[in-house]
């Protein structure tokens, strides 16, 4: 179901799949670029979504950074890829926000919750998208089913 979920059960980590930036750089990261196939689940079942995970040099005192490189229709995730996943917030209200504990493997466990479980509608960062589900939900799932067809195969 994970593909990246799978490389960080393989050696301890992502070996081969990290690019570091240059030594220059005077904040240093390491970015992840995989996807996360969603299969026979809900409204994005068979998409394929692409994620960049910016990992900080302050990791993992603060949070890494995800964007969703694939466009999506999704209250919870913006047209532009920004996400609302409140363990990527270094100061959640409730309280399930990043930790020192947390691992990049929380991190994929709570974007595949994203397609899943955690739907929110009541309070979403694509509010377009949320309010075209409590209009009319049909419509939502075709133009979910739009957006997979064109950009998530």
């Amino acid at each position: 179901m994970l593909t990246l979920a799978s490389k960080l059960k393989r050696n301890d980590g992502l070996k081969g799949s990290w690019t570091s930036a240059t030594a220059s750089d005077s904040t240093r990261r390491v970015c992840v670029r995989d996807k996360l196939l969603v299969k026979d689940v809900g409204y994005y079942q068979d998409g394929k979504f692409q994620f960049e995970t910016e990992v900080p040099d302050a990791y993992n005192m603060v949070p890494p950074k995800v964007k969703c490189l694939t466009r999506i229709w999704h209250p919870n995730i913006t047209e532009t890829g920004e996400i609302c996943l409140s363990l990527l917030r270094e100061h959640s209200i409730d309280g399930t926000g990043w930790a020192p504990t947390r691992t990049l493997k929380d991190v994929v466990w709570g974007l595949n919750s994203l397609f899943t479980d955690l739907l929110n509608f009541d309070d979403p960062l694509n509010i377009e998208a949320a309010e075209h589900h409590l209009w009319d939900k049909e419509d939502f799932r075709n133009k979910v089913d739009d957006y997979i067809k064109r950009y998530a195969r």
